[in-house]
């Protein structure tokens, strides 16, 4: 381990002047996995051979002057819930065995074009459904500041392998917090872009419409780089805008000067959040307002509504996109049923776990004959409330502040047995995917030894002034170059 964490662009530099290869980073990174795996169990599938054949392509174009990209020769990990032609996709679900992809998906093709080596396949909550990463047939993955702690979910693993060490940067998905947390939780950035600017085809479904890939790396300059490998326009997915990817490294001059901060009244309440929290998150304010930004207080009168709302939204959808696994096309059949509807009734029983059984029931209720009005279709006007509060702080301020968590990363086995609890854990970042605006976590200090997140909230498809914010708070602090005591 270094004293501080390899970035990509450090990675890049050392490419470039020659001070080690693409096969030597591989190398290095399929070395940390071997050595810390069995303790944080980040990873559930690698590509050695294959991640080795890549990267002395990336050393034979680099030799020839054809590098592709700053990204070229560089080792990442990709979420288990990503498809990859040829490569084991299981969601960390028994239903999904033995599913090999006939296809890769367009955001994991573009960081190949772009030259990235894939080394391997992360840990996940079970089709993304939970906060800790411990609803895996894998096993749950752990948190390298502290091994008795989770990582966050659902992309547990791929926070894990940044923090750890084993990649720079990672690709996960958000479908209510699942990037932020565990960025939060683990003390590296995290970003979830606008629903729509990052292509969701050949990403397994959870909730369609709150469904986003991001990226997690150890900067905002970091993300700013994976953001633009895989942003852009995709024909194969309807809901994936047709807006020009701007240069979202551009945006890294360190200047916060005249941007307005809005602070919501309603995320800094005493209640249900722990107060250091609270005031690492101000203090990382104080930080920003000193190097020239403007605070104000905002107001999202609707906040109280978003965990209820998002969990109707995302359990119904999740009801309807899981119903294609009966044991029929692909993955898990279970074995000796009597008849069509007792296989399904056994595939379906046998292949998911209690959580994603969970979510699936709550669902279908929701949407059912006398409870879609009452249930769906008021979350459904509620989520509308939520999206026009944002609209309207932001007639006010250029991005929202706040915390990424009501508390740093807690025990494994703490929540499980507790659905609600373990939902407000998502109180701080649900309401972004239901407005599908873009949100960031970056690290601003530590409580009792563990990270805390700060949250920057922007206006749709300006990801471009989170970056630049957060890119100035981490040029003022060193909390993203510390790196965790039990990482090896």
């Amino acid at each position: 381990m270094t004293d501080h964490p390899a970035t990509l662009e450090s990675l890049r530099d050392a490419l470039d002047t020659g001070a080690i290869s693409s096969r030597e980073l591989v190398e290095q990174s399929l070395n940390r996995v071997a050595e810390t795996d069995a303790g944080l169990h980040a990873f559930v599938g690698l590509r050695k051979e294959g991640a080795r054949a890549d990267a002395d392509a990336a050393d034979t174009r680099r030799t020839r002057g054809e590098v592709r990209s700053p990204l070229d020769g560089i080792p990442l990990a990709i979420k288990d819930n990503l498809v990859q032609s040829g490569e084991l996709t299981r969601c960390g679900s028994r239903i999904l065995e033995g599913f090999v992809s006939p296809y890769t998906a367009t955001a994991v093709a573009r960081l190949q074009a772009a030259g990235a080596i894939l080394i391997g396949r992360t840990n996940m909550d079970e089709f993304a459904m939970g906060s800790s990463t411990e609803h895996s047939v894998f096993g749950a993955t752990r948190n390298p500041w502290d091994r008795a702690r989770t990582p966050g979910g659902s992309s547990g693993g791929s926070a894990t392998a940044v923090a750890a060490g084993i990649v720079p940067g990672a690709l996960g998905s958000d479908t209510g917090g699942s990037i932020r947390q565990p960025a939060g939780f683990c003390g590296i950035a995290g970003l979830k872009p606008t629903y729509g600017r990052v292509s969701r085809w050949g990403l397994v479904a959870f909730a369609s419409s709150l469904d986003q890939i991001g990226v997690l790396a150890h900067t905002a300059g970091d993300c700013a780089r994976l953001l633009e490998a895989i942003a852009g326009h995709d024909p194969r997915d309807s809901t994936s805008l047709p807006e020009p990817v701007p240069r979202f490294t551009e945006a890294l001059g360190g200047d916060v000067s005249g941007l307005v901060l809005g602070l919501p009244r309603e995320y800094f309440v005493e209640e249900g959040v722990d107060p250091e929290v609270l005031n690492s998150v101000r203090a990382a304010v104080s930080v920003l307002e000193r190097a020239g930004a403007k605070v104000r207080e905002v107001s999202l009168p609707h906040t109280k509504y978003a965990v209820a709302t998002y969990y109707l939204v995302a359990m119904a959808e999740a009801s309807s996109n899981l119903a294609r696994y009966d044991g029929v096309r692909y993955g898990r059949r279970a074995e000796g049923y009597d008849g069509l509807t007792d296989m399904y009734r056994r595939s379906r029983s046998e292949g998911f776990g209690p959580e994603v059984k969970r979510r699936i029931v709550l669902g279908t209720y929701v949407l059912s004959a006398g409870y879609f009005e009452a249930y769906y279709r008021k979350a459904q006007q509620v989520r509308t409330l939520l999206r026009r509060d944002f609209e309207q702080a932001f007639r006010g301020c250029d991005a929202i502040a706040t915390p990424t968590s009501p508390e740093t990363a807690f025990r494994l086995g703490e929540k499980i047995d507790d659905p609600l609890r373990m939902y407000l854990s998502d109180v701080y970042t649900v309401s972004a995917n239901l407005a599908g605006i873009p949100g960031i976590s970056i690290p601003c200090g530590f409580v009792r030894g563990l990270p805390v997140g700060l949250q920057l909230l922007g206006r749709a498809l300006d990801e471009s002034t989170l970056l630049r914010v957060a890119d100035a708070f981490q040029r003022l602090t060193d909390h993203h170059t510390r790196v965790p005591p039990q990482a090896s």
